[in-house]
């Protein structure tokens, strides 16, 4: 007996992770403007027409849905549980994004979404379908993904002091970290240039010294393969 084929739909969700001194690490939501769930806060994402690429779809999707434009999203993991969306059987694509926050602060809701806004990833809210699930996937994978690429080059301003270096990685891994030991790995992996400048605002103390990324060098290194533990 031949079977007929299931109806099944493909959504995209973008998790856009955004950092700030300020406010550390946030994530951008969207309030729902209808059901199901409506009201509730979930991850920007929406269905993938007929003629359209995932990669499109997503950036399609997060444009009408916050009014930003992300350069690059990395594909994170599909998700496809039966019963994921209690309208129908819907798998959904999701890609991830980091950038700095205080860039994108002009969010613009529309279509599906009645209001966006972000929030830090120690004080989210409830949210709708499966979103809690797949956004902390997102967050594991940023976790792994800053040993082995040096992140800070889309988070952190072009100049910097390694405290700031610091701070970063702190608050991604959600632990202290040792100091000593950190700029010892990092500085022996020829990552940062020594500025010749000094950190303004430094107080009372040793003023802090100014980095910049040597984005040869980290070329170089990707394609070697780099690692080192936190």
């Amino acid at each position: 007996m031949k079977r007929s084929l299931p109806d099944i739909k493909v959504t995209v969700d973008a998790i856009v992770f955004g950092y700030s001194k300020a406010d550390a690490v946030s994530v951008l939501l969207i309030r729902r403007r209808y059901p199901p769930f409506k009201d509730s806060w979930a991850i920007p994402g929406g269905f993938v027409l007929e003629n359209e690429s995932l990669e499109a779809a997503v950036k399609r999707e997060l444009m009408e849905e916050t009014g930003i434009k992300v350069n690059y999203l990395e594909q994170l993991y599909t998700f496809g549980e039966p019963k994921r969306d209690p309208r129908q059987r819907i798998i959904s694509i999701a890609y991830f994004a980091l950038v700095k926050s205080s860039q994108y602060q002009q969010l613009k809701a529309s279509t599906d979404a009645e209001e966006a806004q972000w929030f830090s990833i120690t004080k989210l809210p409830s949210l709708a379908f499966d979103h809690k699930e797949i956004l902390q996937t997102a967050v594991e994978r940023v976790r792994a993904k800053i040993r082995y690429q040096p992140i800070g080059f889309e988070l952190l301003d072009k100049k910097f002091p390694f405290a700031d270096l610091e701070k970063l990685y702190s608050t991604l891994l959600d632990r202290p970290i040792d100091r000593r030991n950190f700029t010892k790995k990092v500085l022996s992996l020829g990552l940062l240039e020594d500025t010749g400048e000094l950190a303004a605002g430094a107080g009372a103390g040793r003023p802090s010294k100014v980095y910049q990324f040597n984005k040869e060098r980290y070329s170089h290194l990707q394609k070697e393969g780099i690692f080192f533990e936190v």
